[in-house]
């Protein structure tokens, strides 16, 4: 195979670390593996012609050449042109189908040694008559003619043996052929599916193939074991689903919109100011007092009906996670994975809008874990799976979460003077709040302005009208084929 090597030795430890396995069955193990690399990687690889090759080489021509007229090869291809992590993986995934074609050919492969063998005796024959000629110009002209006759023969017969060796190597790799092709096949099949799965995998959790492209190899290997082998992967449809979902309501949603005018309210949003308020900037005395009231909030505004503006302040992602969320549901999802597919999704929400989220698991009073993400740098994809891979465990409660999340917005607002947060409450349990901590809540939210979402997963009793999750709730819904994602579609056109 034609081309630079550079990507097979450095990066692709793994790989390397597979051709100890590979070369106790053939001494051209290593080529073989970096002419497969080569191959997956390169954008147009060229096979050399046979006639170009070392007869030990004739083995490797075999199988690459048996790769590159697979059909399923140029799927696989589709995922490792120009990715050395994936040519190198697709590789691994093939290891053991290379073991057992070299093992198959090893009877060609010695008489490929056999030709060589022969050719360089044929190499050595040639050079002796060369040193017999050079030696002769002082000897006898018979005796000169002697020696030349004897190391032609010599050198005849030694091509001779290279020749039919090459051929014996020939017809035992014709004769494997068949068998070379169905193998290869079927290895390159099966790295093709793994190459396919691998890539939805890190498509479903959101990880981008720029992201892909500048993570280390080693990071980037481990990265993929850990979704493949934890109970992660058993989430991936769902989160892709919900992704998809939650970006399709992204493309249809006009942020901002007035729906039915149906009276005059009092406020700050300059888009809705009636005219007989924007009259007053015209006249100089005035201004003063306009700008009194805008900053009071207490401008004379257009009231409509609709769905409410998209907010400003974190997203605010509150997961349940008792011991009643760990429950299968239908198609064996459960809900802590419907939750937070759900919070995931919202995430990706989040980061579209500009805006900070937090995850904040919770179960009993004193089980609570927090997780920030703020706007500006991408989110950490590992910090992202220790959020979903985190399970508490135990009971619930309602109040430990929302003091923290109102806590939290009173520190945005603080710090950026931002109001209209979110918080979305995903819960399948219903518990109590005391009325002194309910006084406290209603006066955060009036002070800051934020939002109340409550999901409740499974149709449990805070689903019901005058239940706890009701009250604490602007926007209430209640989800109970936890195989639908589209059942929280309306929850990602107004955050």
């Amino acid at each position: 195979m034609e081309g630079r090597r550079e990507g097979l030795a450095g990066r692709e430890k793994e790989l390397a670390g597979r051709e100890e396995g590979l070369a106790g069955r053939d001494v051209c193990a290593t080529d073989l593996l970096a002419d497969a690399f080569l191959a997956a990687y390169k954008v147009s690889p060229r096979l050399r012609e046979r006639a170009e090759m070392d007869p030990r080489r004739l083995v490797n021509h075999q199988i690459i050449a048996a790769l590159l007229d697979s059909p399923e090869f140029e799927d696989l291809r589709r995922e490792t042109v120009g990715d050395p992590y994936a040519a190198a993986m697709a590789v691994l995934a093939q290891a053991t189908a290379l073991r057992r074609i070299l093992g198959r050919l090893r009877d060609a492969g010695e008489q490929a040694e056999q030709a060589r063998r022969a050719q360089q005796d044929g190499e050595s024959a040639s050079a002796a008559e060369a040193a017999a000629q050079q030696n002769a110009e002082a000897a006898e002209t018979a005796t000169q003619q002697d020696g030349e006759a004897t190391e032609t023969a010599a050198q005849h017969a030694a091509q001779d043996a290279a020749r039919q060796a090459a051929q014996d190597a020939t017809h035992a790799l014709a004769a494997a052929a068949p068998g070379i092709g169905a193998t290869v096949r079927n290895a390159v099949a099966k790295a093709s599916r793994a190459a396919r799965e691998e890539a939805a995998l890190m498509r479903a959790w959101g990880v981008g193939p720029g992201e892909l492209e500048r993570m280390p190899f080693d990071e980037r290997a481990r990265l993929a074991e850990r979704l493949r082998t934890s109970r992660l992967a058993q989430w991936a449809e769902l989160i892709g689903r919900f992704r998809q979902m939650a970006g399709g309501e992204r493309a249809r949603k006009v942020e901002n919109t007035t729906g039915e005018l149906v009276g005059v309210t009092l406020g700050d949003d300059l888009s809705r100011v009636i005219p007989s308020e924007l009259a007053n900037l015209g006249l100089p005395e005035l201004r003063a007092v306009f700008a009194a009231r805008y900053a009071a909030g207490e401008l004379m505004l257009y009231d409509s009906q609709g769905e409410q503006a998209t907010g400003r302040g974190a997203v605010i992602a509150c997961v349940d996670t008792s011991h009643s969320m760990y429950m299968e549901g239908p198609g064996g999802i459960t809900r802590e994975a419907w939750a937070k597919a759900c919070a995931l999704a919202l995430l990706d929400q989040a980061r579209h809008a500009g805006r900070d989220f937090v995850g904040i698991l919770f179960s009993a009073a004193d089980k609570l874990q927090v997780f920030r993400f703020p706007a500006g740098p991408p989110a950490d994809i590992a910090q992202v799976l220790d959020f979903a891979e985190t399970f508490l465990g135990g009971g619930t409660s309602y109040q430990t979460p929302l003091t923290v999340a109102a806590e939290l917005l009173k520190e945005e607002f603080n710090d950026a003077a931002r109001t209209r947060g979110d918080i979305v409450m995903l819960t399948d349990d219903e518990c109590g709040v005391t009325e002194e901590w309910m006084r406290d809540w209603n006066d955060a939210k009036r002070l800051l302005g934020f939002r109340v979402f409550g999901v409740a997963i499974g149709a449990p009793p805070a689903a019901e009208a005058g239940s706890v999750l009701d009250a604490l709730s602007d926007n209430l819904r209640s989800i109970e084929d936890l195989t639908d994602p589209h059942a929280a579609a309306d929850l990602f056109r107004v955050i």
